[in-house]
């Protein structure tokens, strides 16, 4: 196995290890969730480059490196959905439920639609569109998790300095989160349903 689809399994493996970390309450949790996830994402950029360059894309790597990135990403939304969901008394548990839900539907069928590609003997390889809804995923969930990271893990901190009012700070930073997380649907929506035009030719149902 060469170096980029390792640094893809150990992505995959950060995930659950990632969700743990968001999900259990200790001190710095958001912030040690963050780090984590910011080290997962750049094994990201850092094996696609490494193949590209030193000619080590393998079918292995086009299928699996989008899959450790449906997982990364997908861990955070189930992790935030539980969060706003038992924790904010606003709309936005409702808002993230659904921006899940279509981030899962999407995912699931671009993962079936490459399955039956597969079988056919073609790899279809993320276009840009879909890159462009993975970077802006990780962007999202990035400025999500250092919002948490100062309005909880700091949040104290904060208050004492007295710059801001926690509440009217926490409602800003919900604000740009959720702003955020609806570009990214929207790029996600966007994805699959090219990633569906693309694939149309081997869709049969007779079959």
């Amino acid at each position: 196995m060469n170096t980029p689809n390792k640094l893809t399994l150990a992505r995959m493996i950060a995930t659950p290890v990632f969700m743990a970390t968001m999900l259990i309450d200790f001190d710095y949790h958001y912030l040690v969730s963050l780090l984590i996830f910011i080290a997962a994402s750049l094994t990201d950029m850092i094996d696609g480059k490494m193949a590209r360059k030193y000619n080590l894309v393998t079918d292995f790597g086009k299928f699996m490196d989008p899959l450790a990135d449906k997982m990364l990403t997908t861990a955070a939304y189930l992790g935030f959905m539980f969060v706003y969901s038992a924790t904010n008394p606003n709309n936005y548990g409702i808002q993230i439920t659904i921006i899940t839900f279509i981030v899962l539907f999407r995912e699931f069928m671009v993962s079936s639609l490459r399955l039956v590609t597969a079988k056919a003997g073609l790899v279809v390889a993320a276009n840009i569109w879909g890159k462009l809804k993975t970077v802006s995923q990780m962007v999202g969930i990035i400025a999500a998790l250092f919002f948490f990271s100062v309005t909880v893990d700091f949040g104290g901190l904060v208050s004492e300095l007295g710059f801001i009012d926690m509440a009217q700070l926490k409602c800003i930073c919900d604000i740009i989160i959720m702003v955020l997380f609806w570009i990214s649907t929207v790029l996600c929506v966007i994805s699959g349903l090219i990633y569906l035009k693309e694939c149309k030719d081997y869709i049969n149902p007779s079959k």
